[in-house]
């Protein structure tokens, strides 16, 4: 629950003069927004951003001005100096364009906008969709970020443009139709961009960066799952042995993360620091930010010490759904995240490892069923 601001001092009294508080559903709520365009909630951040110089500032928009307008040029030739841009954040002022043209979404936006035999957003709009999905969609609404100012409104437009997007990702993947996890990354796209350039983003995200998590089954993310504890024991062994010890399988902690690309669990300057590299590098970053957070959330101890803390799976899994803040704060977990030294050799090697295992415990079953059919 977010508290209501302290003011001590002339100083506050300047910048804090005009936040007020009511109580919604039991919860303070502040009637003046944050930096992000909350209200209240977990991700409320009355405190302002430590401010950059102004001409360092406008140097990095510049930068990226000059990247966006050439685009195809910067990603063939100086690749690794958009990286570098990106892990550094990318300025307010531009990321809603940045991010539509590091997933690829631009592109998806013009095919579908001059090939006739494809549907652009507004002609999928104008289909019906399935009811079920619908129906599913609609329950969710009010559930995505509640106290951010486009969805505290069940009739404003931030709730009109969720429903929107989320119906045309149903329509446009029948394979899929709608997940209850797609909501909050569509929720968090509509905050930065309007809703077509968010609904594009969001169908780029779903195609090559979180392929198949949302289907029926989930497989991909138990993989995934599989994989990211399997390069825990490179990481931090003895959080390793820890978690094996307990049986505490990844999808229980894991699969929030994973799902949500981190939206439902780091403070909002440390999601959009995450999303910057996320959607220039990829899903290894949504690896190594979970890495980071099983290796410091349990603590740096020995194995016997961390069981000493955490007895059980229930003391085990609150440490994990709950890191330290200090662990969350963008820079510091941006910075953990690039010195950890994992390579993609290393991603390559367990995922063939796990699809290896996987295999091979799907053919013992089978094995096991035929010899059941015989006895």
């Amino acid at each position: 629950m977010a508290e209501k601001p302290e003011m001590d001092g002339a100083e506050d009294e300047d910048c804090c003069s005009d936040v007020s508080s009511l109580l919604n559903n039991g919860s303070v709520v502040s009637t003046v927004p944050d930096r992000h365009g909350f209200l209240g909630g977990a991700q409320y951040s009355p405190d302002p951003k430590r401010q950059q110089a102004p001409s360092v500032a406008l140097r990095r928009e510049k930068k990226w001005v000059q990247m966006l307008n050439d685009w195809e040029k910067y990603m063939s030739k100086y690749y690794k100096k958009v990286r570098e841009r990106c892990r550094k954040g990318i300025p307010v002022s531009v990321r809603p364009r940045a991010w539509l043209y590091l997933c690829g979404g631009n592109l998806l936006k013009e095919k579908h906008s001059e090939e006739k035999h494809l549907l652009s957003y507004d002609e999928l709009l104008k289909k019906e969709g399935e009811s079920r999905w619908l129906d599913d969609i609609k329950k969710d609404l009010h559930r995505q970020f509640p106290y951010h100012e486009m969805f505290i409104d069940q009739e404003g437009y931030g709730q009109k443009d969720l429903y929107n997007v989320l119906k045309a990702y149903s329509i446009f993947d029948s394979s899929v139709g709608y997940c209850q996890a797609q909501a909050p990354l569509a929720a968090f796209l509509l905050m930065h961009m309007p809703a077509e350039d968010a609904f594009w983003c969001l169908v780029s995200i779903c195609t090559n960066y979180v392929k198949g998590y949302y289907k029926e089954g989930m497989e991909t993310l138990q993989i995934d799952g599989d994989i990211l504890f399997g390069l825990l024991k490179k990481v931090a062994p003895n959080v390793h042995k820890h978690l094996k010890k307990q049986k505490i399988e990844p999808i229980l902690y894991m699969t929030e993360w994973f799902l949500c690309v981190f939206t439902r669990t780091l403070p909002w300057s440390t999601v959009l620091r995450v999303w910057d590299m996320f959607l220039f590098e990829g899903m290894k970053v949504v690896f190594k930010v979970g890495l980071v957070l099983l290796k410091l959330s349990l603590g740096q101890r020995s194995v016997s010490s961390m069981h000493k803390k955490f007895p059980t799976m229930c003391e085990t899994l609150e440490a994990l759904r709950n890191p330290p803040l200090e662990v969350m704060e963008e820079d510091f977990l941006v910075d953990q995240v690039l010195r950890l030294s994992i390579t993609d050799e290393d991603f390559e090697y367990e995922h063939r490892r796990q699809l290896a295992r996987r295999k091979a415990s799907k053919q013992a079953q089978q094995q096991n069923n035929k010899l059941r059919a015989f006895q």
